[in-house]
């Protein structure tokens, strides 16, 4: 449903009911990241999801500025989720380790956008938050969804200096996602073993990152093909975004842990060489 206020804005608003036969379930503990898909099947049922959306869309300056102010709710039924300390590893009745129940999320997206010009590109800004209830996990209180990503930004900026010269960069910035820690520890029969906390009552440190690049363009030439230069560097400022948080125990004190970072990638400088014909 769309409704024309003038030329430069109008009011869209929306609903859609949907029916999932595949879903992702995340083990969010905290360690290696599991992601497993589940397809629908005898024990497993296609999650319902009914969303409802309302937009603002107006435009500035002849069509030079483009904004838009979206908000959304969304309710599913037959969500899965892993029941607390599944056995997950080489396990080959992975069903029997889920467990079912409703989710819901709601949101706000805001995009100012500069479709062309030397200087162009947009910035987009999301508020969202997601939870589950499912009666068999976390004694049945609803919790924060593997998705849970409050804060979104993303900033994309392209100057053309000449017709040969083009810079560009994207910045983006999210909230941590939940997980589940470790926040304490009992001994029994000599043996150290984690107690942890509510479902993903914790998050990873927030992620953000810099990306740069130049594009070099040849003088125009009268060919069948043309070709340009990437000059390109990801993760600017070499940020150590966290991909898993594990916690071992000190090899000479077995009462004292350590939470230890891994991260995927820092600074990646690269050269690219396009080419259409």
């Amino acid at each position: 449903m769309s409704f024309l206020i003038n030329e430069s804005s109008s009011v869209k608003a929306s609903y859609a009911r949907t029916n999932q036969y595949l879903q992702l379930a995340q083990n969010s503990t905290s360690g290696t990241p599991l992601d497993v898909w589940f397809t629908a099947s005898p024990n497993v049922k296609p999650q319902i999801a009914d969303q409802v959306a309302v937009g603002y869309f107006r435009n500035f300056r002849q069509n030079m500025i483009e904004t838009s102010v979206e908000v959304y709710y969304k309710s599913m039924k037959q969500t899965i989720d892993f029941k607390d300390h599944a056995a997950l590893f080489l396990n080959p009745y992975m069903e029997g380790e889920l467990r079912f129940g409703k989710a819901y999320a709601y949101g706000i997206e805001i995009l100012l956008r500069i479709p062309e010009g030397r200087l162009n590109g947009w910035i987009s800004y999301t508020y969202s938050r997601t939870f589950r209830e499912i009666p068999a996990i976390n004694d049945g209180r609803k919790y924060q969804s593997p998705y849970d990503v409050p804060h979104d930004v993303s900033v994309v900026l392209n100057y053309e200096i000449s017709k040969r010269v083009l810079l560009s960069g994207n910045w983006i910035y999210g909230t941590g996602r939940p997980v589940t820690f470790p926040t304490g520890r009992a001994v029994i029969d000599g043996v150290v073993l984690p107690i942890y906390s509510d479902r993903n009552a914790y998050r990873m440190e927030d992620y953000h990152r810099l990306d740069l690049a130049v594009t070099l363009r040849p003088k125009p030439k009268e060919r069948k093909w043309h070709g340009e230069w990437v000059f390109s560097v990801y993760n600017a400022y070499n940020r150590h975004n966290a991909w898993a948080i594990n916690f071992e125990q000190d090899q000479e004190d077995p009462y004292k842990t350590y939470a230890v970072k891994t991260y995927l990638f820092g600074i990646i400088p690269s050269v690219t060489y396009n080419f259409k014909f």
